[in-house]
């Protein structure tokens, strides 16, 4: 597939996560309306999860184009995603992502594109595009607000962060450091990478709520912060899930909470015993999405108490590995999601207009939690002060968000705040398409 004369040819390279592809995928489509031809460059594994979203509709703007990476011993090719991985390897999986640099390169001058846009991690990305006079550009799917406490924090400022309302717990302080010490070359992600960014860098976010945070990252790396919008991914055809769907419809309005963590975190045995107690105490009923790591060979019935199951009955349903959470999120039943709180989820959240029980586990959720609060877009279950889940806490969470008249403040403001998205539209890319154009232009 070649692109048209007088299309603007852009690479994207994102991180090799579902949470990453996915808003990397939501953009191109939006750029296409405005004569964007796009390769979206991952591995085959990261691919194969998107390759059904790119309809006959995008089909002849959007071309999938397979970075291989080196085949390392403990990390075989359905390990080159970090979906499912098991956490020991993620530090191998950036490692093998680097050494693909010279076939990124060789991808680079066959398509000799207008423009690069990379993810948070890869400024090896970026030097090989500028190297080739090519301008890159990044694309951070992580909230402002995050990204500015990150640089304010790695740059040892004296000055207090200006936001108190963002703000880390002891434990989660040890926690994201730990996290920072252990990844290669130790040191900050965003760093490097968002210095090599021309001019601008893109944010998945929206100025109305994060305006503030977007004027401070601004000035901390004195470069224009562009927002590309809630990139939330289009719903699923519901035929495939038909059986979720009926057991949604005979639930009443409001009345159930959709559970998710995400596909990088896996509960441990404690933490899914904590939550199995806290959905049981709230009364509410639940889809709950459990996961583990690939390789891992664990069944729902070893991981959850058959005790649990036989008392929920038909209160609540578990689901393994996925579950079409677009769908049950739009769905008159779910009154509440019970979330991680990484940055997809939160976008979800509120373009459907369901409010948020927060349950943060590691790097940049936390932060995201506090902005939940902040903004009145859901409560956080309250941890013990090592940071250990509480069932009692959740149950409360759970139900003030769904059956409380003390929650029907954050379920207005959840309303409101998806009327809001929704009206605004695409209106953010408007600029995006206008800035890339530009930037192209001065190649």
């Amino acid at each position: 597939m070649e692109a048209k004369k007088n299309t603007t040819r852009v690479i994207m390279v994102p991180w090799l996560a579902h949470g990453h592809i996915s808003p990397f995928l939501e953009l191109a489509k939006k750029l296409t309306n405005g004569n964007f031809h796009i390769y979206m460059c991952s591995t085959p594994v990261n691919l194969s999860s998107i390759k059904k979203n790119v309809t006959e509709k995008y089909s002849q703007s959007i071309e999938l184009v397979e970075l291989h990476l080196p085949s390392l011993p403990n990390l075989p090719p359905h390990y080159h995603t970090t979906n499912g991985l098991p956490p020991h390897l993620m530090n191998t999986l950036k490692t093998a992502f680097e050494m693909a640099a010279p076939k990124f390169s060789n991808i680079l001058e066959t398509l000799n594109p207008d423009l690069v846009i990379y993810d948070y991690n890869q400024p090896w990305t970026a030097q090989l595009a500028s190297s080739m006079n090519i301008p890159a550009v990044q694309l951070l799917t992580f909230s402002a607000a995050v990204v500015a406490l990150g640089i304010h924090m790695s740059e040892d400022k004296e000055d207090k962060f200006p936001f108190p309302e963002i703000y880390l717990r002891e434990y989660e302080m040890f926690s994201l450091k730990k996290a920072i010490n252990e990844s290669p070359g130790k040191e900050f992600p965003f760093g490097e990478a968002l210095r090599r960014s021309r001019d601008i860098v893109l944010v998945k976010t929206c100025r109305d709520f994060e305006g503030k945070y977007m004027d401070y990252l601004s000035n901390l790396v004195t470069k224009n912060i562009v927002p590309v919008g809630t990139l939330v991914q289009e719903s699923t055809d519901q035929a495939e899930h038909e059986e979720i769907m009926q057991w949604l419809d005979k639930k009443e309005k409001s009345s159930t909470v959709f559970v998710s963590f995400g596909s990088e975190y896996f509960l441990s045995n404690e933490e899914i015993l904590a939550v199995a107690q806290g959905l049981e105490l709230s009364k509410v009923n639940f889809i709950w999405v459990i996961r583990f790591p690939q390789g891992e060979r664990i069944s729902i019935a070893d991981a959850v108490p058959e005790v649990f199951l036989e008392r929920v009955g038909d209160r609540g349903k578990i689901l393994e590995e996925w579950a079409p959470q677009a769908n049950i999120l739009q769905h008159p039943s779910t009154g509440g999601f019970v979330s991680h709180c990484g940055w997809s989820s939160f976008m979800e959240s509120m373009k459907f207009g369901v409010p948020i029980i927060a349950m943060p586990m590691h790097i940049d959720q936390p932060m995201n939690a506090r902005l939940v609060e902040y903004i009145g877009l859901g409560v956080e279950a309250v941890r013990d002060e090592n940071g250990k889940l509480q069932s009692e806490e959740i149950a409360k969470a759970i139900r003030k968000v769904v059956m409380e008249e003390s929650g029907e403040p954050v379920r207005k403001k959840a309303r409101e705040l998806s009327e809001k998205m929704n009206e605004k539209g695409d209106e953010e890319i408007d600029g995006v398409v206008e800035e890339l154009v530009s930037l192209c232009g001065n190649k």
